[in-house]
């Protein structure tokens, strides 16, 4: 089976996003792909908060929610949703959801970010839980081809996350990181944290990430890629929009682990 991750540079309008997203599903299925994830924010990105407020979806209805399914349906692939605005428990707040969907358009998960993402240094600065409800449900889910886990962007830098979702006997065989890192956090930390999560759970790790420099001035690092579970990174695209498609194998997932039986050594 082929995963494929799909990099954008997302603008701050909805309708121009979704019409790239389903450009870019396209190429990756016309390359193989059965398995595609979207990044974080694939639909608006660099918007105000009053902006992202005002793209919010009820759960299980709305236009973004409705291309995912589509196009889920029409590709007759696994599609993870990157992440988009729901509504929130809190009417001033959203939640920042990663979505999944099966080949026949049924939705099968959906994850709330937990970690929220604050970054002070110099004139860059983030505050996340100033207009986001963090999640607390930690999200798997099966597939034919084996257990996925879902983490979103600064998920990244907690270890405990995906050691939760990946108890023995359940061992996760695919990771899904959507993201929108900072070009600052992302040219120090993003590719080590990634092997590392991957290296860990000896497993695979599909990140699909925002990459260049978005309408708004933001930058987003990119760096979209594929590891296997020796942390080998198997495909990789730095900047600008586009995918990055390589092989799942389950047996590269089964010999690692019986030549390394770390997960089965674990003690805590």
């Amino acid at each position: 089976m082929k995963l494929a991750a799909v990099q954008m540079i997302s603008g701050p309008e909805p309708g121009p996003n979704l019409a790239t997203a389903g450009r870019l599903i396209a190429e990756a299925v016309a390359a193989g792909a059965q398995f595609v994830a979207l990044p974080e924010y694939f639909p608006l990105i660099g918007a105000s908060d009053g902006d992202r407020l005002a793209a919010r979806e009820r759960d299980g209805s709305g236009p973004i929610q409705d291309f995912l399914a589509g196009a889920a349906r029409e590709h007759g692939i696994w599609l993870v949703g990157g992440s988009i605005p729901l509504h929130a428990d809190d009417p001033a707040k959203l939640r920042n959801s990663s979505l999944v969907y099966d080949p026949e358009g049924k939705r099968v998960a959906r994850y709330d970010k937990i970690h929220l993402f604050g970054f002070r240094k110099g004139a860059e600065s983030y505050d996340e839980a100033a207009t986001i409800e963090r999640g607390d449900q930690i999200v798997s889910f099966d597939t034919p081809f084996g257990r996925v886990g879902l983490a979103i962007c600064y998920d990244l830098r907690f270890p405990e996350l995906f050691r939760a979702m990946a108890r023995l006997p359940n061992a996760l065989d695919l990771l899904v990181l959507p993201a929108a890192f900072t070009e600052t956090t992302g040219r120090a930390h993003w590719e080590m944290l990634l092997r590392a999560r991957a290296v860990e759970n000896q497993c695979y790790l599909l990140a699909a990430a925002q990459g260049g420099l978005h309408p708004t001035g933001r930058m987003t690092h990119g760096n979209s890629m594929i590891v296997d579970p020796w942390g080998d990174i198997l495909a990789r695209m730095d900047k600008g929009e586009g995918v990055v498609v390589a092989d799942f194998d389950p047996q590269r997932i089964a010999d690692t682990r019986a030549s390394l039986p770390a997960l089965k050594h674990r003690i805590l």
